[in-house]
């Protein structure tokens, strides 16, 4: 006879009653599915420590320490494990607590082992997909990878079509976008896929340039041109020559420099400060802003004709707030690449920790998300980063917010929290979603029109916000 299949879930169940985990285990057991039991906390944690469940099931009240207690005990321990909590007395304020304490489902007495034995099945569904899922986003990373830079939404999958056209051709281009969205990342791009990739990419960052030795650094100087210099010096126009000058913050660069690099742009001669004639130079220019060029144009900071001249080829980067769908391949991207640099195999990011990365703005862009995942893998002492090892201000957005930006502290605004939670579980499925519930379709569509105006906005679009980024919550 043939060895039984191994089991693909190991529960634990949490109860001073015997009986009540003899119940759970006559109803859940069977070959793909092992089934142990706790009646004490400190049986629970020496399980948990030894065993590590895939799924505790937790009563709420135990004889030792609150059910919330011990719930944060469990995911301290290996936040990997999905807490299902079990009640006699439900409440909304305790529900939201349990699920804001990362509780994987609410569960109320006299359990019905149907809706056990159903939300157990969900997770194994829910396992099967995210297998899925990380193996198919670790293909896609590799798939949507276009010159370093990763992402497969229409805005950036248009970019890369424009970057293929403009880089065998241009002689002059400007990248505009946020601080963080990838500008240096483009203009390497722009470089290797022209017919100078084999010539020098120099990079120089205008805003970091002193206003006094700025044409001296971009145009070069002969020795005893001014004090101090002591010997000839290349300029950066001049070191790029045969490749690709990328002239980062342009919008920063002095006045009084501006008609010397239209006359590069123009003419590609630099003449070095202090230098009787110019040198002929063959290099293509890349410019990049976070600024609005035409609103320094319209101030007399910026020349117009040189505005003119850098936006030859406009490239617009969009914001990571724009382009969600990337977030989850630029998220298995950054947790390989810190878990091979800080040599901790194995990191990954638990659902609560995709949900709290999802629902923030990410302000800084991809800049902002490659430090956040950074300092996670950097300060991880378990192979699983959950939501509360997060940088602080990427947690916070978890607390739901009225239009008006204050925070939703009343019973209304926690019980429609624990309701759009119950969605996101079951799908978008609003039929699912009001059986787990126990209340009618009619109930739930009431409840959900309940909040008016900004708040429900608010509440529905984090909602599916997370739910539509292939996350499995």
């Amino acid at each position: 006879m043939s060895p039984s299949p191994a089991p693909v879930c190991e529960i634990l169940v949490i109860n001073d009653d015997p009986l009540a985990i003899q119940l759970v285990t006559d109803a859940l057991e069977d070959d793909y599915v092992k089934v142990r039991g706790a009646t004490d906390a400190v049986s629970c944690l020496e399980s948990i420590a030894h065993r590590r469940p895939d799924i505790v099931v937790l009563d709420l009240v135990m004889p030792e320490a609150s059910g919330l207690e011990l719930l944060e005990q469990v995911l301290r321990m290996d936040p990997g494990i999905d807490v299902i909590i079990v009640t006699a007395d439900y409440s909304t304020a305790s529900a939201v607590e349990a699920i804001q304490k990362g509780a994987y489902d609410y569960l109320t007495k006299p359990l019905p082992m149907e809706n056990l034995r159903l939300t157990v099945n969900r997770w194994l569904g829910d396992a099967k997909h995210r297998q899925q899922t990380l193996r198919l986003d670790c293909e896609l990373v590799h798939a949507f990878q276009f010159e370093g830079i990763i992402g497969r939404s229409p805005a950036l999958l248009e970019m890369f079509s424009k970057i293929r056209r403009i880089a065998p051709h241009f002689q002059t281009a400007l990248i505009t976008g946020e601080t963080g969205t990838g500008k240096e990342l483009v203009a390497k791009a722009l470089h290797r896929l022209s017919p100078r990739s084999t010539g020098p990419f120099v990079v120089c960052n205008c805003a970091a340039i002193p206003e006094s030795l700025f044409e001296s650094e971009l145009f070069g100087h002969v020795r005893g041109s001014f004090t101090g210099a002591v010997q000839d010096k290349v300029g950066f126009a001049e070191a790029a020559s045969g490749g690709t000058l990328f002239l980062d913050e342009i919008g920063e660069i002095p006045i009084g420099a501006q008609a010397k690099l239209l006359r590069l742009l123009q003419n590609r001669q630099v003449q070095r400060v202090g230098a009787p004639q110019s040198r002929q130079i063959d290099v293509r220019f890349v410019a990049a802003t976070n600024r609005d060029l035409r609103a320094l144009t319209r101030e007399g900071k910026l020349r117009e004709d040189l505005y003119y001249r850098i936006a030859t080829v406009e490239i617009k980067l969009p914001r990571l707030a724009d382009r969600k769908e990337d977030l989850p391949l630029l998220l298995r991207h950054f947790v390989e690449l810190f878990s091979k640099q800080y040599r901790k195999p194995g990191l990954c990011l638990s659902r609560r920790a995709q949900a709290a990365m999802a629902a923030y703005s990410w302000p800084g862009n991809v800049r902002e998300l490659e430090s956040a995942i950074g300092y996670c893998c950097m300060m991880a002492e378990k192979e699983m980063i959950d939501a509360c090892d997060l940088p602080e201000p990427v947690q916070s957005p978890m607390l739901l917010s009225t239009s008006g930006g204050d925070k939703c502290h009343t019973l209304e605004a926690a019980q429609m929290k624990h309701v759009l939670h119950v969605l996101n579980v079951a799908g978008g499925n609003r039929v699912r979603a009001a059986a787990m519930l126990g209340v009618s379709r009619a109930t739930l569509y009431r409840m959900l029109a309940k909040t008016t105006g900004g708040a429900n906005q608010a509440l529905e679009a984090r909602a599916s916000s997370v739910s539509s980024l292939g996350f499995a919550l």
